[in-house]
């Protein structure tokens, strides 16, 4: 007999912890099944999944070609020890190599982005003999130690002090920049920052520059091409590696299989995860260039992970790339996106509160403010309970209605599954636009 939604939250709370959130008012949303856009609680609601559960889910729920392929690798060989080669694996692993831009194609399979994002830098400063590591300020890596320092939003304070040699730098953020933002558009500043940096804190030192390609949690923040490729030309021209960290923005999320794409670039290491299995089993992974892989042949890779490599996670992946390519989702989302891009550039029109939308792909934000032409936020930077009030009750009746979406701050995604039609799409939009009444009235 199932439980009621009531004996399952009350289970998780009294027997497990959640992540990122103080455990006693915390009340967690009881997700019993899902099925293409949508899912649906313990007690029956359903809810559009509007932010692809975290971002992740990018061939849509219950997808009945990748739950196959789980089952028929878990009846052959559901584990083998990583040292062990294995079809799968190898098979993924060479996918990978053809599907990855320039000429990156060894894979180290972990179990994560933020794990995939340690051996990111372990690699580069094994490689480079050198320790420091260059990030931005808005950005997020993981919650393991060394991605936590990574990390340049406040989830990495809780770690501190944690490892060394992380420098940081500031966004490519347009729309809060302080070089530009009542500019016409990026006067690459920030780019021209980024080579200050280099140089006080010496070439020689750093072994790596680590940028999520398209800023996720902190705000889908969408730089100029000049700016990525300068940054390239910078690595180059100091002997820096460039890492990208696409686990969000990766796998058709923007509308290309990985969003250095769009800039016409390529790193010298990539990290990925959600989208890589579309959440269905855990997997992330770090893909180095031949060049770095060649290091390794007469050197030891220091570093290793029990289920590294995983075959039940592998079969997984494959299956969800052929999901991507048998579907043309990677395709579909960028015409999905010119779509969605027209459909909230009238919402902000519209909406006093909002700030700005910012879109690539089926990747979206709206950032709301109070006041449009000082710009401030609906709830500030790094906002407190108390101050998401406003945010609260527009989240809330999404919700009411039946739409799911991650809330950060002055911000709210629009993050759906790659498979989403227009119809899908308005349905949830609709409701967007009667919440953001909400907002207005707060516009001073």
């Amino acid at each position: 007999m199932s439980l009621t939604a009531e004996e399952v939250i009350r289970l998780n709370k009294e027997y497990t912890l959640f992540e990122w959130t103080a455990q006693g008012n915390f009340l967690p949303m009881p997700i019993e099944r899902a099925k293409g856009v949508y899912f649906w609680t313990t007690d029956g609601k359903r809810y559009l999944d509007f932010n692809s559960q975290l971002m992740s889910v990018n061939i849509g729920h219950g997808d009945e070609r990748v739950i196959r392929a789980i089952y028929e690798q878990a009846c052959k060989l559901p584990y083998a020890n990583p040292y062990a080669a294995t079809e799968i694996r190898g098979r993924l692993g060479e996918v990978l190599a053809q599907i990855t831009p320039g000429n990156l194609k060894k894979s180290f399979f972990t179990l994560g982005g933020s794990e995939a994002n340690e051996n990111a830098i372990k690699i580069a400063r094994m490689v480079s003999g050198k320790h420091k590591i260059i990030a931005r300020y808005r950005s997020y890596h993981g919650a393991t130690l060394g991605s936590a320092t990574l990390t340049g939003d406040p989830r990495r304070w809780a770690a501190e002090p944690a490892i060394s040699g992380v420098v940081r730098v500031h966004d490519p953020y347009h729309y809060r920049c302080r070089w530009c933002q009542h500019e016409e558009a990026c006067n690459l500043n920030c780019l021209n920052h980024v080579e200050d940096v280099i140089q006080f804190e010496g070439p020689h030192t750093i072994a790596a520059i680590i940028m999520e390609t398209i800023t996720g949690t902190n705000g889908i923040i969408i730089p100029p091409k000049e700016y990525y490729q300068g940054l390239r030309q910078l690595c180059d021209k100091y002997g820096i590696f460039l890492i990208l960290d696409e686990v969000m923005c990766g796998f058709g999320r923007t509308g290309k299989w990985f969003a250095c794409e769009h800039y016409e670039i390529a790193p010298d290491i990539m990290t990925m995860a959600k989208g890589l299995t579309s959440s269905y089993a855990p997997l992330g992974n770090c893909i180095v260039s031949e060049e770095i892989a060649e290091y390794f042949d007469d050197h030891v890779l220091w570093s290793g992970l029990t289920y590294g490599g995983h075959a039940l996670s592998c079969a997984a992946a494959l299956a969800c790339i052929q999901v991507y390519q048998e579907d043309n989702l990677i395709e579909r989302a960028a015409e999905m996106g010119k779509f969605l891009a027209e459909e909230e550039d009238k919402l902000k029109a519209k909406h006093p509160c909002v700030g700005e939308v910012r879109h690539i792909g089926l990747f979206s934000i709206f950032e709301l403010v109070k006041n449009p032409e000082t710009r401030e936020p609906m709830a500030p930077f790094n906002a407190k309970p108390e101050q998401m009030k406003v945010m609260n009750e527009i989240r809330k009746y999404l919700l009411d209605n039946g739409v799911f979406t991650f809330f950060r701050w002055n911000n709210f995604f629009v993050n759906p599954p790659l498979c989403i039609t227009k119809e899908e799409l308005m349905e949830g939009l609709q409701v967007i636009d009667r919440a953001l009444e909400i907002g207005d009235r707060y516009v001073e």
